[in-house]
């Protein structure tokens, strides 16, 4: 016979911040919401966690669902439980956030979404429930993570300039950077990988290509890494 705990229990959701960088800023994925409560209110994709997946697969899966996404970086940012945070019912929410490259990611709204759509990071508007508090928790924690891991390579294609790889520091930092001291501090590191090829049908100078070497890196983060810039 199975044990049953006599405790009320709270419905467990995931909600998911999804950054993307363009050529203009720092762009965050929103739905618009199809049901009620908040009903037409803009919102972060996520949805319930069902009885028989983790909240990792939930999160996937109602990222796929509501906007199209999938294969994407992802990690676990925090739990958020206020107890009044959900006016419909006692939700615990576990956030995260996802890093895609935007280049030729299209976005469909689906399931409770009536609308998929990126804004700009500067330009957001009244968000429901608490997501508000959950996107700007996501953005330090993003804007913090680059200074010391470069997951700033999830947002660019395989093969990239180190001019667009500039470019999203300065975006999610939000400052300029000197291009000499940022390309010298970039190419000390040998897992950024020189591939011998060049950007094609550019209307400026064509650049050199380069990419990420993932094993290169595992290295260099057992010895002790600093990505500060």
């Amino acid at each position: 016979m199975s044990h049953q705990y006599p405790y009320q229990r709270p419905a467990l959701a995931t909600d998911i911040v999804v950054f993307a960088v363009d050529a203009a800023d720092l762009k965050v994925m929103l739905i618009r919401r199809g049901i009620a409560p908040f009903e037409n209110e803009w919102a972060l994709p996520g949805g319930f966690v069902r009885i028989d997946e983790s909240v990792e697969a939930a999160a996937n899966r109602a990222l796929k669902e509501e906007t199209g996404l999938r294969d994407v970086f992802l990690e676990q940012l925090f739990t958020f439980g206020d107890v009044d945070r959900d006016p419909s019912t006692r939700v615990v929410s576990v956030a995260y956030f996802a890093l895609v490259n935007v280049a030729g990611r299209w976005c469909a709204a689906g399931t409770d979404a009536k609308q998929a759509a990126w804004f700009s990071i500067s330009d957001v508007p009244q968000l429901a429930f608490d997501h508000r508090i959950i996107l700007d928790k996501s953005y330090r924690r993003l804007q913090d993570k680059l200074r010391y891991q470069p997951i700033g390579f999830e947002l660019l294609p395989e093969k990239f300039p180190l001019r667009a790889l500039q470019h999203v520091y300065e975006v999610v930092l939000d400052r300029r950077l000197d291009k000499r001291n940022f390309r010298k501090k970039i190419l000390s590191y040998d897992f950024v990988v020189s591939t011998d090829e060049a950007e094609q049908n550019v209307a400026h100078r064509a650049a050199q290509l380069f990419r990420f070497d993932k094993k290169k890196y595992d290295r260099w983060t057992k010895k002790g890494l600093n990505f500060e810039l």
